[in-house]
């Protein structure tokens, strides 16, 4: 299906779509592009990449899909390395975390190349980065939503969503707002939650107290702080307003949390509680039914 794939970016994200490609005997090659020649080498190692590539020009010359899976602030710097050797059979897709931001740094970018450039967002993750936390299920039956613009074709938008299918995942659509605001509450928020949670902890003077006690409920609730600062840094900036949106909706919250405490209002706080609970069954339940249904599909 694909001769050429060049992915900016062979850490977890592009690694791990380069390795479910492979396995699924879609692409003749796969050439990686990145700031640092170690990273590359290290990624051809491990098998993700056929060829590391520090031009750009190469790197696009020829290919069939470039993909961007780096830190969301060095999408416009990459694109635009990219736009004078794009040719017009190729399509470029993303993988950031943010929609908005990425829809007005590729406008810049590529200008009346635009057309080309179909915004994605895989929704999968590990804390790990790097090549070596590259696996080759990490898409497997999640979603990647497709934020497509007025000037896609459908051809091109049905390339990249091949793609992504290739890698066993499942597509969904929003526009490129729609796609900010949900995950401002969904994603965005959670992570800058835990990473509060953990600095807070560890600037006490009897942190190592604090963590020595630590258990599986604060493990669980603070994984995602184990993420690249880096990349949460641009994501946290990139999706600003609607992450202060959110986030004024949780202080309202806390606020409210902390009022009933100081009354000890218990059936208040135990309503609270319960609402939660439900919410999270509920969404369980639907998690588990889809995942259900996919496997019975696949199967």
């Amino acid at each position: 299906m694909f001769k050429k794939i060049s992915i900016f970016g062979v850490g977890l994200i592009g690694g791990s779509f380069a390795l479910a490609l492979k396995r699924a005997g879609v692409v003749t090659e796969i050439v990686g592009v990145g700031r640092r020649l170690e990273t590359l080498e290290r990624a051809k190692q491990l098998g993700i990449i056929d060829k590391a590539c520090i031009s750009v020009e190469e790197a696009v010359s020829g290919a069939d899909l470039i993909l961007v899976a780096a830190p969301v602030a060095q999408t416009e710097a990459i694109l635009a390395s990219i736009a004078p050797h794009l040719q017009p059979a190729t399509v470029v897709t993303d993988a950031g975390s943010t929609k908005s931001d990425v829809v007005e740094a590729a406008r810049k970018a590529l200008g009346p190349k635009i057309a080309q450039f179909v915004p994605g967002h895989p929704i999968a993750g590990r804390e790990q980065n790097g090549p070596d936390a590259a696996i080759v299920d990490l898409y497997a039956g999640k979603k990647v939503v497709l934020a497509t613009l007025p000037e896609n074709s459908a051809d091109d938008v049905e390339r990249v969503a091949s793609a992504w299918k290739q890698c066993g995942a499942i597509i969904h659509r929003l526009t490129a707002e729609e796609h900010d605001k949900v995950f401002a509450a969904v994603s965005h928020l959670p992570h800058l939650l835990a990473y509060a949670l953990v600095d807070d902890i560890a600037r006490k003077p009897h942190a190592d107290l604090l963590f020595q006690y630590a258990a599986s409920g604060f493990r669980d609730f603070t994984r995602i702080a184990g993420s690249s600062p880096e990349m949460w840094r641009d994501i946290t900036l990139a999706n600003q307003p609607a992450l202060l949106s959110e986030l004024d909706s949780y202080l309202e919250q806390l606020a409210g949390l902390r009022a009933l405490l100081a009354e000890r209002n218990g059936s208040a706080i135990e309503a609270v509680y319960a609402n939660a609970q439900r919410a999270r069954h509920q969404w369980i339940a639907t998690i588990e039914a889809a995942e259900k249904q996919n496997k019975q599909g696949g199967d």
